[in-house]
């Protein structure tokens, strides 16, 4: 028990935890089980440029260490953060000595990839064209949005995932086993570091040295669940406010709201805030799901949305946010149509793509005599004063405008009885027009 009060570990816990071979890492097995495709690289000692693809702490600089011992190449590693053409220039001028001299070939890892600039990327293109380079890329946003087409389509990508909480449980007691000898665990300290880790092997680490040193400070030889309370900060889960986490997230929530299911509406809605999202982004996609995806289906539930994010405006957190819950439950429960918001992309899309054809006569204003002599606003009927306030058979649209129907309500909620009322004022017109051809054709018939 002495050993353990008297001085730290020497050695960082994350150097002593570090995998030596590849069966030593943990999780990742869609890729380094027996017959997938990582595995049978290594096996083959083939090396081949590719970009790996996960969030924080899954083990991507950890393969590409591996990579390089398993093909005895010479390992050169760069932070795109940090580095520019000139670090890539020095890392080409290595590459060739190391060729030069020993035939090595090398590899050249990359983290975070994705922030390299087109120019940056297309730097070290034509090494990995040539196979100077084998280029390891790690990123942890989506590759097709944020790595250059050209660069991409040489090299293979590598989604990875975070560690199961079986997973975590294994990286766990080889911490406790190989660095933490000493130091014991109740269940409760162990399941709320495993939890507060969230699948990121590098966060569980580093709790683990933050807990050791507390351990050591207060002169314990045992942890439980309310020491891990109370002296580790409270730590936000795995969530980048920019990344490929957050739009996945607020697709879900968006997803789960069109889907009328209030419960995994709320669960996201709780996930993002719970993970330091804006509660101003969210209420303007609340305020954007209204719109969308409910519409003139249930017309007050943007009423409740922009209410809702008003209110957080007034209250801010966390009271705030409780209207913005209930604003998410009740879009998940209104009656869902996007008859409108088809409508509008259709109309845009044909206006976009259409001539500029002129307004008819009958609909433009007369403000001048000059006007009026040229039969602006003639024949123009007052919809206010016809039957039903509308104007039966008149015509809105250009001459030589095709018919169109963009805004096809659907029969739920509120649009129920708009489509009513649409068919009727439809059959209005078609009556309207039936009766001026039979009147046309009376009076062509008299001549």
């Amino acid at each position: 028990m002495s050993d353990l009060f008297s001085t730290p570990h020497v050695v960082p816990l994350a150097e002593s935890l570090r995998p030596r071979t590849l069966d030593d890492v943990i999780g990742q097995q869609h890729l380094l089980g027996p017959g997938k495709p990582l595995r049978l690289a290594f096996e083959a000692r083939k090396p081949h440029s590719l970009i790996l693809w996960g969030p924080p702490g899954v083990g991507k600089t950890t393969l590409a260490r591996l990579m390089a011992d398993a093909f005895d190449a010479e390992f050169v590693a760069l932070s795109a953060v940090f580095s520019g053409v000139k670090d890539i220039r020095e890392a080409v001028a290595h590459a060739e000595a190391v060729r030069a001299n020993s035939g090595r070939s090398t590899i050249l890892f990359v983290d975070e990839v994705h922030r390299f600039n087109k120019a940056q990327q297309d730097a070290f293109l034509p090494y990995v064209e040539a196979g100077l380079l084998t280029l390891v890329g790690a990123t942890t946003e989506n590759p097709s949005f944020e790595v250059n087409s050209a660069l991409l389509s040489r090299a293979s990508v590598y989604v990875l995932h975070p560690l199961s909480v079986d997973e975590m449980g294994l990286l766990f007691e080889r911490a406790c086993a190989r660095a933490l000898d000493g130091l014991s665990f109740d269940e409760a300290a162990r399941g709320r570091l495993i939890g507060c880790a969230d699948g990121d092997a590098r966060r569980l680490i580093n709790l683990l040295e933050q807990t050791q040193t507390a351990a050591l400070t207060a002169k314990r030889a045992h942890v439980d669940g309310d020491f891990i309370d109370n002296t580790l900060a409270q730590s936000l889960r795995r969530f980048d406010k920019g990344g490929e986490a957050f739009y996945d997230q607020i697709s879900a929530l968006h997803k789960s709201v069109r889907g009328s299911n209030p419960d995994a509406a709320l669960y996201w809605f709780c996930r993002m805030l719970d993970g330091g999202a804006d509660p101003r982004y969210l209420a303007r996609r609340i305020v954007r799901m209204a719109w969308e995806d409910i519409g003139l289906a249930d017309p007050r539930a943007a009423q409740v949305a922009t209410a809702a994010a008003e209110t957080y405006e007034r209250l801010g957190s966390p009271e705030g946010e409780l209207a913005l819950a209930e604003a998410v439950i009740y879009l998940a429960v209104a009656a869902k149509s996007n008859a409108a918001y088809v409508a509008y992309n259709a109309a845009r899309a044909f206006v976009a793509n259409d001539g500029s054809r002129a307004v008819p006569l009958h609909l433009r204003n007369a403000p001048t005599r000059l006007m009026r002599d040229l039969d602006y606003g003639k024949h123009y009927r007052y919809a206010h004063d016809e039957a039903e306030a509308y104007a039966a058979g008149e015509n809105y649209f250009p001459e030589g405008m095709p018919t169109v129907s963009w805004y096809q309500p659907v029969a739920r909620g509120m649009e129920l009885k708009i489509g009513e009322k649409l068919a009727h004022l439809r059959e209005l017109d078609r009556e309207a027009l039936k009766n001026a051809r039979k009147t046309k054709e009376s009076k062509n018939s008299k001549d």
